[in-house]
């Protein structure tokens, strides 16, 4: 510290001159320095407490911006935003299949946004695509165990399940392209209510998406599992 210095030098001045002054002005001097010596004590100690309440309170500013950027991180990685490319056009109005049905009879559109439309070149080629969609009307609770219809009050896990209830309200399905004319697809028959917004379109891909080694899961568990597969793929039968 600055004033120590000068202490430690008054200190010294008084040393040489001391048998050249009074007895009287030596000992005030002397207390003199003794006083600015003990004020340094006093300021140094303040000073080591300013800096610690200092440290502390840059410590404390410091966890709250920490707790902030993770407090900001698990909410954003908890919160999503989807944007809407096109809409999907089907005979459903108030019902519609649990699965797509390629013979369906209607008319099935994809109608994407036209600033997407050069997004559809040479889609054409595939015989199938994925359609990935924002099921909007559902209005039921999301349940972590649900009971697909058609199994007879068997329930099983949501992620276990083709169930359009889900945590997010994403649904997905195969069609088969008819024809691609400007923004609109043309499909065989889709799984959907008319007027569902579109969120994206890929390609199916042989080998990449068709697995020879796929099973029916707890599916074949099921009682008559043959006949239910008929119904969930959509099949018309007399039996």
């Amino acid at each position: 510290m600055h004033n120590n210095q000068h202490v430690i030098d008054t200190k010294k001045w008084i040393v040489k001159i001391k048998s050249s002054i009074s007895e009287e002005i030596a000992q005030e001097l002397t207390n003199t320095i003794q006083f600015f010596d003990k004020m340094n004590k006093i300021f140094e100690s303040v000073r080591k407490k300013a800096r610690k309440v200092k440290i502390e309170s840059s410590d404390m500013k410091l966890e709250k911006l920490k707790k902030k950027s993770v407090s900001g991180q698990l909410k954003s990685s908890k919160t999503f935003g989807f944007k809407q490319i096109g809409v999907i056009r089907t005979p459903y109005k108030n019902n519609a299949p649990y699965q797509p049905i390629e013979k369906d009879q209607g008319d099935f559109q994809i109608i994407v946004d036209p600033q997407y439309i050069e997004g559809l070149h040479k889609l054409d080629q595939f015989n199938y695509i994925y359609v990935i969609y924002y099921t909007h009307r559902v209005s039921r609770e999301v349940k972590n165990i649900v009971s697909p219809p058609w199994t007879g009050g068997i329930e099983v896990g949501t992620f276990a399940s083709r169930s359009p209830v889900r945590p997010n309200l994403i649904g997905l399905s195969i069609v088969r392209i008819k024809q691609v004319l400007k923004n609109k697809i043309f499909t065989t028959g889709l799984d959907v209510f008319d007027g569902t917004p579109l969120l994206d379109i890929k390609p199916y891909v042989k080998d990449l998406d068709s697995k020879c080694d796929a099973n029916y899961g707890w599916i074949e568990d099921l009682e008559g599992y043959e006949h239910l597969l008929l119904h969930i793929k959509g099949i018309p039968h007399d039996y």
